[in-house]
């Protein structure tokens, strides 16, 4: 269902663009970089977090690291990342397939300015075995993410 979720997403707003499935899990930044063929940075890894109330998605480059300090002095509380059971719940994504296109409405997306660094990065595609290529760019206006500072450099 949310392979198909994303589809739709794409289909409604990106047309030109489309889920890449493979037959092997890109469930990890590691197996994703490898399947297919770029730089562990340019897999966009989706943290799924709680905000006080509010479920919110970081989208950073898939080698950094979350920053706490800067988690903190953006968003005023310490990073609490969710359970596998709530990213489901709060994404509709499975772990390994999360990614920012065909979220529900009340989950805010933002892109760590890390991923700037590339012209074109790989978010997964709603299963473990699916991603989409696209510029950071373009994936933050499909959304409607804010950027933020909060990877560690």
């Amino acid at each position: 269902m949310s392979l198909e979720t994303v589809k739709s997403f794409l289909a409604a707003n990106a047309p030109d663009l489309s889920v890449i499935e493979l037959a092997e899990s890109t469930a990890t930044v590691a197996l994703a970089a490898t399947a297919h063929n770029v730089e562990p940075g340019q897999i966009a890894k989706s943290l799924s977090l709680r905000v006080n109330d509010q479920v919110i998605l970081i989208v950073t480059r898939g080698d950094a690291r979350l920053d706490n300090k800067k988690f903190k002095a953006r968003f005023g509380v310490k990073a609490k990342m969710l359970d596998a059971t709530e990213v489901q719940a709060h994404t509709s994504h499975p772990v390994g397939g999360v990614c920012p296109f065909g979220l529900p409405h009340d989950v805010a997306v933002y892109c760590d300015v890390s991923l700037q660094a590339f012209d074109e990065v790989l978010p997964a595609g709603g299963a473990t075995n699916a991603a989409v290529r696209l510029c950071p760019q373009r994936m933050a206006e499909l959304v409607n993410a804010q950027w933020v500072d909060v990877a560690q450099a």
